[in-house]
């Protein structure tokens, strides 16, 4: 298993990465990704579902617009949880989570999870330690539900920025009329509380590692976009699947 430090890994590229060379690349990726979904809903027999974890400002909207935006939009769906609403409170953590888990042949996208239930939970004190163990065999044996039951393949990022970057995207938000409307003050306090939040999440990358986490180093959006692209098209490549047949269909 992976061992994670949080402040000693990389928030950017590898030096031998060429910026525009890479853009290419991720270009093409998407490109492809457009032709394996539309095959992963004509075969119906598997569904994948993304969960994009960072902290504020990492990018989760931007990847979700340039590596899924040109998919049919029938076959991908993007849900964010954020704080729960009453009737959410009213149940447990999970009853928010499972009613929007993929079906087959569909991509959901989870920006933000059910990780935030043993994240932001415990970095204000709102959950335990003990409840948090609980939560995470919880988060375990549901991931294993989709996995094994409903052929669901489950990719888990966590954009990796540094302090820097993220002030900087911050600050932009204040400045930037196109991206005023993100603006959040409590985003820069909770920007303040980073170790705490590096803490919660190394012990969520060594508790729910089935699957495991990918780190993806986010200060550059085009790195970012090139990992998690790359990441999906390997996956769909490598269920080996096939357009239905007039046969199998009954014709």
């Amino acid at each position: 298993m992976p061992q994670y430090n949080l402040h000693k890994l990389s928030t950017t590229a590898p030096k031998k990465f060429d910026k525009d060379t890479t853009k290419a690349e991720t270009e093409k990726i998407v490109g492809e990704l457009n032709e394996l979904q539309n095959l992963l809903y004509a075969e119906g027999q598997h569904s994948i579902l993304i969960i994009l974890q960072g902290l504020d400002a990492s990018g989760k909207d931007g990847v979700i617009r340039k590596v899924f935006g040109r998919m049919n939009p029938q076959g991908v769906d993007v849900v964010s949880f954020k704080v729960p609403t009453e009737e959410e409170a009213g149940h447990d953590f999970l009853w928010r989570i499972h009613k929007n888990a993929p079906p087959k042949g569909r991509i959901m996208i989870f920006n933000r999870s059910q990780y935030e239930d043993i994240l932001v939970t415990r970095v204000h004190g709102w959950c335990d330690d003990k409840l948090a163990k609980k939560r995470m065999k919880a988060i375990n044996d549901f991931e294993e539900l989709l996995q094994e039951h409903n052929n669901t393949h489950i990719l888990k990022f966590y954009l990796h920025t540094s302090a820097e970057e993220q002030q900087e995207r911050l600050n932009e938000r204040m400045t930037n009329p196109a991206k005023m409307w993100k603006y959040n003050k409590r985003d820069f306090e909770e920007a303040k509380l980073r170790n705490k939040y590096y803490s919660v999440y190394e012990d969520c990358f060594k508790n729910c590692n089935k699957p495991e986490w990918v780190i993806v180093p986010s200060d550059q959006n085009w790195y970012k976009e090139h990992l998690i692209a790359k990441a999906l098209r390997d996956l769909l490549n490598g269920l080996n699947m096939k357009f239905p047949t007039l046969q199998a269909q009954g014709a």
